[in-house]
């Protein structure tokens, strides 16, 4: 902690003659070393402590200002060494202002009272009308927020998660707020209530009321011309810029809000993108997407999610309020001028198009189109596990995870095939086959939770779903059983055996974390018993959960593999295992072979309409391989081609290895 002295008179003298004026020069302590000569045309009132000034910060252009302090008004300040301030309008009030800072051009920076910044602000997410309201913290994670939201036939498990987060809100409030080290702040209007974290940057913003900006080294933040944002938290690693206007919103690690987005209680969680539209009262799981200036997302929780152009939701039936809401699960779609009447429960990287007011749920048919037709919702089970875009999409979010920060808040599984979405096309497939056997196998279509299905989509979906589900078993035991030499059966057997019976049962999506439900329950039971002293502590055992999920998936998929056998694991045979690759092969051969086909109608003629203008059709062919390239050489396309040879050439490694062990 820095020691600090009273100013001697011929520095109160050398400051009073720069223009410095002060209520009380006793309460103007200084560090050793202090150079008056940095202070020019400044009041000081109340407790103020100055530090060094030493060091010039240099600016874009080239520009250089040495660090002090210049036509400025301070009240109860602590400036750190190094610090820069210049040019304030009125006065920087109950302020520690960190070392190697840079404030210039500001109107107002001031702490009134004791401030949480923005910790314990309730968010109405999700349900409009209010009674999911999430308190908002430093560390709140897309998990604790999900309890908190959704899990409200848990009182106990809500009240304790909240007093946690207001237990937390209450010891970090200050009469002082916080400019961290090295953060620059420009060119901005009004700033209250507002604590900053190191490597900050903030320029040109409109207002800033009531809330905390996390950046840190590894990640800093940084806030851009005429932001508005009031009641609020910003993790590490996030942009928000370009008149976005935020109001009661979380913006978690590494998302980028702007081009005028507005948001009023919403969660955003890690990378998240708002660009032109609006959010209203959305629960925004890690990766939700949305970049057009017509889309509005309001009363829904969304995660892996693309909204198209023009999407739109209802939350109000013009009877008791805006009170209703909706769930769209990971990895779905909207497209251009979708629109769903909540309520609604949309199933996994499902594809919405067109108008939606029946109220569908569909969650045990993930990977489906919902297409509007006549005024009804028509289901196209499994399809998009046809889809070239499917697949683009899981391999682009692990790409796309801008978080730099080492302590990572939302722990964020990306699997396209899981045992959370294994057991929903399991659950499909009983669906499927009930609906065929009480409405007999050769009827045209089939009703299901206010969608129709078509015969042929019927039986298609039965079909992809068994597929998809044989290919994720494949993927399990030949990641179990790779890299071994095995002497005996044995020996196979006792590799195939589960290290935990932990994994066992359903899985849970908890906002981008999967998980077995039954030891996501064993949190909930820990929390409703008060045996975690802080919500951290909570954060933590959903990291361990998600670092031990390759270990509880093969439990899982063991168990579904001795059912689809028929026997034990310490029964299986080589010829079973070899029986369990062949088929694997298949499954992944004719998936990425449908998925091949759905790439090249990309290519097709009447995709390349509007290329070659001015000319006939070899220079339309010229001018899209030259915009676009050529199919085979088309980067997704040879993945595809190689990802066969890869894993046949995997699946045929694994026979031979085994195929003569006794």
């Amino acid at each position: 902690m820095a020691q600090y002295r009273n100013l001697t008179s011929s520095e109160i003298e050398t400051m009073i003659a720069q223009g410095c004026n002060a209520e009380n020069w006793d309460d103007v302590k200084v560090v050793e070393g202090f150079d008056p000569k940095r202070v020019r045309e400044t009041i000081f009132s109340g407790k103020i402590r100055l530090g060094l000034f030493e060091k010039s910060h240099t600016l874009e252009g080239g520009v250089v200002r040495h660090s002090g302090i210049t036509h400025a008004t301070l009240h109860n300040c602590v400036v750190g060494d190094n610090v820069y301030i210049g040019r304030v309008a009125n006065y920087i009030a109950n302020y520690e202002i960190c070392d190697d800072s840079y404030i210039e051009n500001v109107d107002v920076m001031t702490v009134v009272g004791k401030s949480t910044f923005g910790n314990g602000t309730q968010v109405a997410a999700l349900n409009e009308g209010g009674g999911r309201e999430v308190p908002i913290y430093d560390h709140l994670s897309a998990q604790v927020a999900y309890l908190i939201a959704l899990y409200r036939h848990r009182p106990v498990l809500v009240k304790n998660l909240c007093d946690l987060i207001n237990d937390y809100a209450e010891k970090n409030a200050s009469e002082m707020g916080r400019v961290g080290k090295h953060v620059s702040i420009r060119n901005c209007g009004k700033i209250r209530n507002v604590k900053f974290g190191d490597y900050t940057v903030a320029e040109g913003c409109a207002e800033l009321l009531n809330g905390s900006v996390n950046g840190n080294q590894e990640a800093p933040v940084r806030l851009g011309v005429r932001v508005m944002a009031r009641d609020f938290i910003i993790s590490s690693g996030s942009e928000i810029d370009e008149g976005a206007m935020i109001d009661r919103c979380f913006v978690g690690q590494a998302c980028q809000i702007g081009k005028q987005y507005s948001a009023t209680d919403t969660l955003f969680f890690s990378n998240c993108q708002g660009f032109h539209g609006e959010a209203a009262s959305v629960f925004a799981g890690p990766f939700t997407v949305t970049h057009h200036k017509s889309s509005l997302l309001i009363a829904g929780m969304f995660s892996f999610m693309n909204a198209g152009s023009g999407s739109n939701q209802s939350n109000h039936m013009y009877k008791l309020g805006p009170i209703h809401q909706g769930i769209v699960e990971r990895g779905s779609k909207t497209t251009s001028d979708s629109y769903v009447l909540w309520p609604a429960k949309i199933g996994a990287f499902s594809l919405i198009m067109g108008r939606h007011t029946s109220h569908p749920d569909t969650t045990d048919l993930p990977f489906s189109y919902l297409i509007e037709n006549s005024n009804e919702t028509l289901l196209v089970p499994a399809a998009n596990l046809r889809s070239v875009g499917t697949v683009r999409d899981a391999q682009k979010w692990p790409k796309r995870d801008r978080r730099k920060d080492p302590n990572k808040l939302d722990q964020i599984n990306f699997n396209l095939l899981s045992p959370y979405t294994i057991q929903k096309m399991m659950n499909g497939i009983e669906a499927l086959e009930s609906l065929q056997k009480l409405s007999g196998e050769e009827c045209d279509r089939y009703y299901y939770h206010n969608t129709r299905i078509k015969r042929t989509s019927l039986l298609k979906g039965i079909k992809l779903y068994d597929t998809a589900i044989v290919k994720f078993l494949g993927n399990s035991i030949i990641k179990r059983l790779e890299e071994t030499k095995f002497k005996s059966i044995d020996e196979i057997r006792e590799r195939l055996k589960p290290d935990l019976k932990d994994g066992l049962g359903e899985w849970l999506d908890i906002s981008g974390l999967i998980a077995p439900k039954h030891l996501v329950g064993d949190i909930l039971d820990r929390v409703e018993n008060n045996q975690y002293k802080s919500v951290d502590e909570v954060l933590e055992d959903f990291i361990g959960l998600h670092k031990n999920y390759y270990t509880l998936e093969w439990t899982w998929a063991a168990e579904k593999i001795e059912k689809r056998l028929g026997k034990k694991i310490d029964e299986i045979t080589v010829q079973d295992i070899i029986s369990l690759v062949e088929a694997w092969k298949s499954a992944v051969i004719s998936l990425d072979k449908t998925l091949y086909e759905d790439a090249k109608k990309e290519f097709t003629l009447t995709v390349q309409t509007g290329f070659g203008v001015d000319g006939g059709d070899l220079r339309r062919q010229k001018d899209f391989e030259n915009v676009r390239g050529a199919f085979d050489k088309n980067t997704f396309v040879v993945e595809v081609l190689k990802h066969i040879e890869v894993k046949e050439a995997l699946g045929n490694e694994l026979i031979d290895r085994i195929k003569n062990v006794k």
